[in-house]
């Protein structure tokens, strides 16, 4: 069991590293709970590495110990539990209690191996035993001692994770609480695993034996540990799909507004603030254009605040009249009307004829309190807009024009 369960988790485990190693390398700044998370994943999938039988045998020869592979595999998951904690105290405390916490964690998981070590150079195993170690030298007073104190620091972490995890997913986004309480569901699960190991000790003095449970000791600790790991990745994995989500959308949004905007500014090119920039080379370096696609929108509205002028009750009520059917009501309407507003306006600011009568944009009673709202509804307009054939910008002014830049 344990060498089928292994090598799955040491890739779920690796994955998670490699993953997160990009942001790490690229960023020296790394948020601190995403650095612990990142090395969680490592010292984790070390541990299944060295623990699969094929590689036990050959990390024993290499330091000519037998089964030292049991301290340093069950140190490694000391080291995943703390920096688990770590994690979770920086997701659910102000940065200054956690990083206290984080010290009082590295300083028990440091004491803690500290003695698993000297509990295991005292036990001197003389044969190697890389299936069934915790059953083999379960009467060892000195094993238990190190079975004592390993399962029950792993124990209590795991009840600490759970506990808190499933506590802390109340409040949190809907994306983290399902990693948090997947997490609570794996380290709920671990405790089969370390309770075995426990009820093997207490069985080795009581006459009673669970070595028929070993292989599902083995199930329940590496099924436990992957669903954590999968738990505590989950928000990272939400992040990352958000984060590319508004990448896309703001490139969508500030390529779709070309047409309006660039027609907009040839009318007055005062309103634009600086030159605009290539979308290509942001796109190129995966780089997102918020500030960009704010200057858009107030370049888009100033302009049109400029032909305000223009704007003909008579033309509104007719617009209003040939754009109403059926099918087009509400926003879709008011935005359909605002875009041939926009398009007569500018016909009669070409013209030179400012009416007598100037009227408002149709959406000027359109709620639009949110950047969200503003963006769609821009959107909306850009769709309907048709750009008077002699105003018509040329195919690459949408991404370069200049002209008017204040500097």
């Amino acid at each position: 069991m344990k060498d089928l369960l292994h090598p799955l988790c040491l890739v779920l485990a690796g994955t998670g590293f490699l993953v997160l190693l990009r942001d790490l390398v690229r960023d020296r700044r790394t948020d601190p709970a995403l650095g612990a998370l990142a090395w969680a994943f490592l010292a984790s999938a070390l541990s299944y590495a060295v623990s699969m039988t094929w590689v036990w045998i050959r990390v024993d020869d290499f330091f000519g110990v037998t089964n030292i592979v049991v301290p340093i595999a069950q140190g490694l998951v000391i080291v995943v539990l703390t920096l688990q904690s770590i994690v979770l105290a920086y997701w659910s405390r102000p940065a200054e209690q956690a990083r206290r916490r984080a010290q009082h964690l590295l300083i028990a998981a440091a004491t803690v191996i500290s003695a698993m070590a000297i509990l295991f150079a005292l036990l001197t195993p003389a044969t190697q035993r890389p299936v069934d170690f915790a059953l083999y030298y379960a009467h060892d007073p000195f094993y238990q001692a190190y079975v004592l104190l390993y399962f029950g620091t792993y124990s209590a972490a795991e009840i600490y994770l759970a506990r808190s995890c499933w506590k802390y997913a109340r409040t949190a986004a809907p994306s983290i609480a399902f990693g948090l309480r997947l997490v609570a569901v794996g380290a709920t699960i671990t405790l089969g695993y370390s309770g075995i190991r426990i009820a093997g000790i207490i069985g080795a003095e009581a006459g009673f034996s669970v070595s028929h449970l070993n292989g599902f000791a083995w199930a329940c600790g590496d099924i436990g540990a992957a669903l954590t790991q999968v738990g505590f990745f989950f928000p990272v994995i939400a992040a990352r799909t958000n984060t590319a989500f508004a990448l896309v959308r703001e490139h969508y949004t500030y390529a779709r507004l070309g047409n309006l905007w660039a027609t907009l500014v040839r009318t007055d090119p005062s309103v634009v603030l600086q030159p605009p920039v290539s979308q290509r080379q942001y796109l190129r370096e995966q780089r997102g254009l918020h500030y960009e696609l704010i200057r858009r929108r107030v370049e888009i509205r100033d302009a049109m605040i400029t032909l305000r002028p223009y704007l003909s009750t008579a033309d509104r009520r007719a617009i209003e009249e040939r754009r109403r059917r059926p099918w087009r009501f509400g926003r879709r309407l008011t935005a359909a009307v605002t875009a041939d507003q926009v398009q007569r306006a500018l016909v009669l600011h070409a013209q030179g004829t400012p009416v007598d009568d100037p009227t408002e944009y149709a959406d000027r009673a359109l709620a639009l309190d949110t950047v969200r709202a503003e963006e769609l509804h821009l959107l909306r307009v850009a769709s309907f807009f048709c750009a008077p054939p002699q105003l018509a910008p040329s195919a690459s002014s949408t991404g370069t024009t200049s002209s008017g830049a204040r500097t």
